[in-house]
């Protein structure tokens, strides 16, 4: 199979997935490496695909019709009440991003649609004894989250402001 008809054919399987598909999945269906596939994702994004990378794997972008980003501050054993708080609202949560001293605005890319997918993130970061990246601001961190209508963004800033989570500054 060449280049362009296995980027096709991993086009194809990102699509069809009903949920995240690992770059190891697809490597053995397509009888490749790894690496090859994750080299043709990064071909495929290069070209304009909108193909999420998550710690679980690869899926194509489920567009919101708005993003905003929101800063929020806490430490690390309130992450899972700050993400199921932001889902409940009825928000994705695309990213986490800090502004780092030496480095400026680091991001790291979370794709969370569902309290499964936080579950899922959880268990990652628990498994692997992971660190955060608020771990590096003091727990000061931002979200772009993505909605639908505007109601549900402002049940997730009164969510957090609740539970003290929200910065105001």
């Amino acid at each position: 199979m060449l280049g362009r008809e296995r980027q096709l054919a991993v086009k194809r399987q990102i699509q069809a997935a009903s949920q995240t598909i690992s770059a190891n999945q697809l490597a053995k269906t397509l009888h490749v490496s790894r690496q090859t596939i994750v080299g043709d994702v990064a071909l495929l994004r290069a070209s304009g695909e909108q193909i999420e990378s998550t710690a679980q794997g690869y899926r194509y972008q489920t567009m919101r019709r708005h993003r905003r980003v929101i800063v929020v501050h806490h430490q690390a054993d309130e992450v899972e009440t700050e993400l199921l708080s932001l889902i409940d609202a009825g928000v994705s949560v695309q990213d986490v991003q800090v502004d780092h001293p030496l480095y400026g605005l680091l991001k790291g890319e979370l794709a969370l649609y569902t309290r499964a997918d936080v579950d899922a993130f959880l268990a990652n970061y628990h498994q692997r004894q992971g660190q955060l990246l608020s771990t590096l601001t003091n727990g000061l961190h931002l979200h772009t989250v993505g909605f639908d209508h505007e109601t549900q963004f402002k049940a997730a800033q009164k969510q957090l402001a609740d539970l003290d989570i929200l910065y105001q500054g």
